[in-house]
Protein backbone atom coordinates (compact mmCIF):
# COMPACT_ATOMS: atom_id res chain seq x y z
CA UNK A 1 0.00 0.00 0.00
CA UNK A 2 1.44 3.35 -0.99
CA UNK A 3 1.13 6.70 1.26
CA UNK A 4 -0.47 8.23 -2.44
CA UNK A 5 -2.67 5.52 -2.46
CA UNK A 6 -3.70 6.07 1.14
CA UNK A 7 -4.47 10.31 0.81
CA UNK A 8 -6.47 9.14 -1.97
CA UNK A 9 -8.50 7.18 0.18
CA UNK A 10 -8.48 10.13 2.54
CA UNK A 11 -9.55 12.43 0.38
CA UNK A 12 -13.24 10.64 -1.01
CA UNK A 13 -13.71 9.39 2.86
CA UNK A 14 -12.94 12.47 4.73
CA UNK A 15 -13.27 15.30 2.34
CA UNK A 16 -17.02 14.58 2.02
CA UNK A 17 -18.02 13.08 5.27
CA UNK A 18 -18.01 16.70 7.48
CA UNK A 19 -20.80 16.71 9.37
CA UNK A 20 -21.81 13.23 9.14
CA UNK A 21 -20.13 11.29 11.20
CA UNK A 22 -22.49 10.50 14.06
CA UNK A 23 -23.55 8.21 16.90
CA UNK A 24 -26.63 5.87 15.94
CA UNK A 25 -28.79 6.59 18.61
CA UNK A 26 -31.13 3.58 18.73
CA UNK A 27 -34.34 5.83 20.02
CA UNK A 28 -34.10 8.78 17.70
CA UNK A 29 -37.01 11.27 18.24
CA UNK A 30 -38.04 12.46 14.77
CA UNK A 31 -40.13 15.70 15.11
CA UNK A 32 -42.17 16.10 11.38
CA UNK A 33 -41.48 12.68 9.28
CA UNK A 34 -40.49 13.52 5.48
CA UNK A 35 -42.50 11.06 3.03
CA UNK A 36 -39.69 8.23 3.19
CA UNK A 37 -37.61 9.16 -0.15
CA UNK A 38 -33.84 9.68 -0.97
CA UNK A 39 -34.71 11.03 -4.39
CA UNK A 40 -36.66 14.43 -4.48
CA UNK A 41 -37.65 17.08 -6.75
CA UNK A 42 -37.00 20.20 -6.93
CA UNK A 43 -39.44 22.80 -8.86
CA UNK A 44 -41.21 26.54 -8.85
CA UNK A 45 -40.56 30.05 -8.98
CA UNK A 46 -38.37 30.72 -11.67
CA UNK A 47 -37.34 26.93 -12.24
CA UNK A 48 -37.82 25.96 -16.11
CA UNK A 49 -37.07 22.48 -15.71
CA UNK A 50 -36.95 20.05 -12.31
CA UNK A 51 -33.81 19.88 -10.67
CA UNK A 52 -33.36 16.51 -8.31
CA UNK A 53 -31.75 16.06 -4.83
CA UNK A 54 -30.53 12.35 -3.92
CA UNK A 55 -29.27 11.67 -0.43
CA UNK A 56 -25.96 9.44 -0.44
CA UNK A 57 -24.88 7.75 2.17
CA UNK A 58 -20.97 8.17 1.50
CA UNK A 59 -19.48 4.60 2.17
CA UNK A 60 -21.60 1.71 2.32
CA UNK A 61 -20.62 -2.23 1.78
CA UNK A 62 -21.23 -3.56 -1.86
CA UNK A 63 -23.95 -5.66 -1.11
CA UNK A 64 -26.19 -2.69 0.50
CA UNK A 65 -25.27 -0.62 -2.22
CA UNK A 66 -28.69 0.46 -4.72
CA UNK A 67 -30.22 3.15 -6.44
CA UNK A 68 -33.98 4.22 -6.01
CA UNK A 69 -36.20 3.39 -8.11
CA UNK A 70 -36.63 6.15 -10.63
CA UNK A 71 -33.06 7.50 -10.00
CA UNK A 72 -31.82 7.34 -13.64
CA UNK A 73 -34.97 8.65 -15.27
CA UNK A 74 -34.25 12.34 -13.11
CA UNK A 75 -30.31 11.54 -13.20
CA UNK A 76 -30.68 10.70 -17.55
CA UNK A 77 -32.93 14.40 -17.86
CA UNK A 78 -29.90 16.41 -15.75
CA UNK A 79 -27.02 18.68 -17.70
CA UNK A 80 -25.09 19.25 -14.21
CA UNK A 81 -23.99 17.08 -11.54
CA UNK A 82 -23.72 19.09 -7.91
CA UNK A 83 -22.21 16.88 -5.10
CA UNK A 84 -20.73 18.71 -1.55
CA UNK A 85 -17.67 19.10 -3.69
CA UNK A 86 -16.26 18.96 -7.11
CA UNK A 87 -15.56 15.14 -7.78
CA UNK A 88 -13.27 16.29 -10.08
CA UNK A 89 -10.81 17.48 -7.71
CA UNK A 90 -10.41 13.72 -5.45
CA UNK A 91 -8.73 12.47 -8.87
CA UNK A 92 -6.13 15.12 -8.71
CA UNK A 93 -3.41 13.85 -6.84
CA UNK A 94 -1.58 17.12 -7.53
CA UNK A 95 -4.10 19.12 -5.61
CA UNK A 96 -4.89 16.74 -2.80
CA UNK A 97 -1.20 16.60 -1.78
CA UNK A 98 -0.82 20.61 -2.23
CA UNK A 99 -3.45 20.84 0.36
CA UNK A 100 -1.81 18.19 2.69
CA UNK A 101 -0.79 21.37 4.90
CA UNK A 102 -4.27 21.67 5.82
CA UNK A 103 -4.75 18.44 6.52
CA UNK A 104 -2.04 18.73 9.13
CA UNK A 105 -2.60 19.66 12.94
CA UNK A 106 -1.10 23.07 13.43
CA UNK A 107 1.67 24.36 15.81
CA UNK A 108 3.29 21.47 15.08
CA UNK A 109 1.14 19.35 17.31
CA UNK A 110 1.03 15.80 16.98
CA UNK A 111 -1.15 12.92 18.33
CA UNK A 112 1.09 12.61 21.49
CA UNK A 113 0.13 15.70 22.64
CA UNK A 114 -3.44 14.70 23.04
CA UNK A 115 -3.45 11.08 23.90
CA UNK A 116 -1.47 9.01 27.10
CA UNK A 117 1.27 6.38 25.88
CA UNK A 118 -1.10 3.53 26.14
CA UNK A 119 -3.55 4.83 23.71
CA UNK A 120 -0.67 6.05 21.56
CA UNK A 121 0.65 2.24 21.70
CA UNK A 122 -3.22 1.05 20.22
CA UNK A 123 -3.54 3.50 17.83
CA UNK A 124 -0.08 2.88 16.53
CA UNK A 125 -0.73 -1.18 16.93
CA UNK A 126 -3.59 -0.32 14.92
CA UNK A 127 -2.45 1.28 11.54
CA UNK A 128 0.48 -0.81 11.49
CA UNK A 129 -2.24 -3.30 10.92
CA UNK A 130 -2.84 -1.57 7.71
CA UNK A 131 0.57 -1.16 6.68
CA UNK A 132 0.22 2.83 7.28
CA UNK A 133 3.27 3.70 9.62
CA UNK A 134 1.70 6.39 11.96
CA UNK A 135 5.10 7.86 12.22
CA UNK A 136 3.82 9.65 8.45
CA UNK A 137 0.47 10.15 10.27
CA UNK A 138 0.52 11.50 13.92
CA UNK A 139 0.53 15.12 12.64
CA UNK A 140 -2.98 14.75 10.75
CA UNK A 141 -6.01 16.15 12.13
CA UNK A 142 -7.31 12.80 14.20
CA UNK A 143 -10.68 12.81 12.55
CA UNK A 144 -9.29 12.08 9.54
CA UNK A 145 -7.79 8.98 11.06
CA UNK A 146 -11.18 8.15 12.50
CA UNK A 147 -12.65 7.21 9.47
CA UNK A 148 -10.86 3.90 9.33
CA UNK A 149 -12.70 3.07 12.72
CA UNK A 150 -16.18 4.68 11.25
CA UNK A 151 -16.51 2.29 8.58
CA UNK A 152 -14.83 -0.80 9.64
CA UNK A 153 -12.40 -0.74 6.60
CA UNK A 154 -9.12 0.06 4.87
CA UNK A 155 -7.68 2.19 1.97
CA UNK A 156 -8.37 -1.57 -0.54
CA UNK A 157 -12.10 -1.45 0.47
CA UNK A 158 -13.03 0.52 -2.66
CA UNK A 159 -10.43 -1.20 -4.68
CA UNK A 160 -11.54 -4.24 -4.03
CA UNK A 161 -15.36 -3.64 -4.14
CA UNK A 162 -15.83 -4.35 -0.25
CA UNK A 163 -17.45 -0.76 0.08
CA UNK A 164 -18.92 1.40 -2.31
CA UNK A 165 -19.12 5.30 -2.65
CA UNK A 166 -22.23 6.88 -4.01
CA UNK A 167 -20.15 9.42 -4.74
CA UNK A 168 -17.71 7.63 -7.02
CA UNK A 169 -20.93 5.54 -8.67
CA UNK A 170 -22.73 8.78 -9.55
CA UNK A 171 -19.39 10.70 -10.94
CA UNK A 172 -18.55 7.77 -12.85
CA UNK A 173 -21.91 7.82 -13.92
CA UNK A 174 -21.84 11.79 -14.42
CA UNK A 175 -18.79 11.13 -16.76
CA UNK A 176 -20.19 8.46 -19.10
CA UNK A 177 -22.75 10.41 -20.35
CA UNK A 178 -20.79 13.66 -20.74
CA UNK A 179 -22.23 15.42 -17.46
CA UNK A 180 -20.79 18.60 -16.39
CA UNK A 181 -19.77 17.84 -12.69
CA UNK A 182 -19.49 20.92 -9.75
CA UNK A 183 -19.50 21.13 -6.41
CA UNK A 184 -21.16 23.17 -3.38
CA UNK A 185 -18.30 24.00 -1.39
CA UNK A 186 -14.43 23.39 -1.83
CA UNK A 187 -11.94 21.04 -0.57
CA UNK A 188 -10.08 23.88 0.81
CA UNK A 189 -13.61 24.73 3.28
CA UNK A 190 -13.97 21.60 4.00
CA UNK A 191 -10.73 21.38 5.08
CA UNK A 192 -10.96 24.26 7.35
CA UNK A 193 -13.76 22.65 8.95
CA UNK A 194 -12.00 20.04 10.78
CA UNK A 195 -10.55 22.61 12.85
CA UNK A 196 -13.85 23.45 13.92
CA UNK A 197 -13.67 20.31 16.37
CA UNK A 198 -10.99 20.39 19.32
CA UNK A 199 -7.81 18.34 18.20
CA UNK A 200 -8.41 16.87 21.84
CA UNK A 201 -11.90 16.23 21.54
CA UNK A 202 -10.73 14.53 17.62
CA UNK A 203 -7.93 12.32 19.59
CA UNK A 204 -10.53 11.08 22.09
CA UNK A 205 -13.10 10.19 18.56
CA UNK A 206 -10.31 8.64 17.30
CA UNK A 207 -9.00 6.13 20.11
CA UNK A 208 -12.52 5.32 21.19
CA UNK A 209 -13.16 4.23 17.70
CA UNK A 210 -10.21 2.22 17.56
CA UNK A 211 -11.68 0.34 21.27
CA UNK A 212 -15.05 0.22 20.14
CA UNK A 213 -14.32 -0.84 16.45
CA UNK A 214 -14.99 -4.62 16.38
CA UNK A 215 -18.35 -4.41 18.20
CA UNK A 216 -20.09 -1.12 18.82
CA UNK A 217 -19.09 0.36 15.42
CA UNK A 218 -20.40 -2.66 13.29
CA UNK A 219 -23.47 -2.23 14.81
CA UNK A 220 -23.97 1.55 14.65
CA UNK A 221 -23.23 0.52 10.70
CA UNK A 222 -25.93 -2.17 10.37
CA UNK A 223 -28.22 0.36 12.14
CA UNK A 224 -27.22 3.37 9.85
CA UNK A 225 -27.29 1.18 6.84
CA UNK A 226 -30.71 -0.10 7.62
CA UNK A 227 -32.42 3.64 8.23
CA UNK A 228 -30.50 4.14 4.57
CA UNK A 229 -32.52 1.46 2.97
CA UNK A 230 -35.54 2.76 4.28
CA UNK A 231 -35.12 5.77 2.45
CA UNK A 232 -35.83 7.26 5.93
CA UNK A 233 -34.41 11.01 5.47
CA UNK A 234 -35.98 12.26 8.91
CA UNK A 235 -33.92 9.53 10.76
CA UNK A 236 -31.10 9.84 9.43
CA UNK A 237 -30.89 14.12 10.05
CA UNK A 238 -31.95 13.15 13.36
CA UNK A 239 -28.85 11.13 13.94
CA UNK A 240 -26.54 14.45 13.02
CA UNK A 241 -26.21 15.85 16.33
CA UNK A 242 -26.26 12.94 18.98
CA UNK A 243 -22.48 12.54 19.19
CA UNK A 244 -21.77 13.20 22.44
CA UNK A 245 -18.66 14.93 21.56
CA UNK A 246 -20.18 17.65 19.27
CA UNK A 247 -21.56 20.36 20.65
CA UNK A 248 -24.68 22.48 19.32
CA UNK A 249 -21.99 25.20 17.83
CA UNK A 250 -19.80 22.72 16.31
CA UNK A 251 -23.19 21.13 14.77
CA UNK A 252 -24.07 24.42 13.79
CA UNK A 253 -21.15 24.85 11.84
CA UNK A 254 -20.37 21.59 10.17
CA UNK A 255 -24.10 20.84 9.11
CA UNK A 256 -26.39 23.70 9.70
CA UNK A 257 -24.05 26.34 8.41
CA UNK A 258 -23.11 24.52 5.10
CA UNK A 259 -27.32 23.42 4.56
CA UNK A 260 -27.71 27.25 4.38
CA UNK A 261 -24.76 28.25 2.46
CA UNK A 262 -26.08 25.71 -0.15
CA UNK A 263 -29.22 26.97 -0.94
CA UNK A 264 -28.26 30.41 -2.89
CA UNK A 265 -25.88 27.84 -4.92
CA UNK A 266 -28.79 25.21 -5.52
CA UNK A 267 -31.27 28.24 -6.69
CA UNK A 268 -29.23 29.44 -9.11
CA UNK A 269 -28.11 26.84 -10.98
CA UNK A 270 -32.00 25.13 -11.03
CA UNK A 271 -32.89 28.87 -12.66
CA UNK A 272 -30.06 28.09 -15.72
CA UNK A 273 -30.53 24.58 -16.00
CA UNK A 274 -31.77 21.14 -14.51
CA UNK A 275 -29.35 19.89 -12.15
CA UNK A 276 -28.53 16.89 -10.13
CA UNK A 277 -27.47 17.37 -6.78
CA UNK A 278 -26.26 14.18 -4.32
CA UNK A 279 -25.26 15.35 -1.25
CA UNK A 280 -24.87 13.02 2.19
CA UNK A 281 -28.77 11.86 3.25
CA UNK A 282 -28.33 13.34 6.71
CA UNK A 283 -28.60 16.85 5.43
CA UNK A 284 -32.01 16.26 3.97
CA UNK A 285 -34.54 16.31 6.36
CA UNK A 286 -35.59 18.06 9.30
CA UNK A 287 -36.50 21.68 9.96
CA UNK A 288 -32.98 22.89 9.38
CA UNK A 289 -32.62 20.57 6.32
CA UNK A 290 -31.95 21.63 2.74
CA UNK A 291 -35.88 20.78 2.04
CA UNK A 292 -37.58 22.47 4.05
CA UNK A 293 -34.57 25.31 3.40
CA UNK A 294 -36.04 25.27 -0.09
CA UNK A 295 -39.13 25.39 0.88
CA UNK A 296 -38.95 28.39 3.10
CA UNK A 297 -37.39 30.07 0.08
CA UNK A 298 -40.78 29.40 -1.85
CA UNK A 299 -40.03 26.23 -4.11
CA UNK A 300 -41.35 23.22 -4.42
CA UNK A 301 -39.76 20.14 -2.98
CA UNK A 302 -41.25 16.33 -3.42
CA UNK A 303 -40.52 12.57 -3.75
CA UNK A 304 -39.84 12.23 -7.30
CA UNK A 305 -42.19 8.88 -8.05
Amino acid sequence: MTLNRFFLFLSIIGFISIGSACKVSKSVAVEKPEEQSLLWELTGQDIKQPSYIFGTIHMIPNEDFFFPSKFMSAFEKTKEVYFEIDMNDMSDMSKIMGLMSEMMMKDNKTLKDFVSDEDYKLVQDFFNEMGLPLMFLERMKPMFLSAFTDMDMNPESLKNGDMKSYEMEIYDLAKSTDKHVSGLETMEFQLQLFDEIPYDVQARMLVDGIKNKSNENAENLDELIKIYKSEDISSMAALIGKDENSSPEIQEKLLINRNKNWIPIITKASKEQSCFYAVGAGHLGGKTGILQLLRDKGYTVKPYK
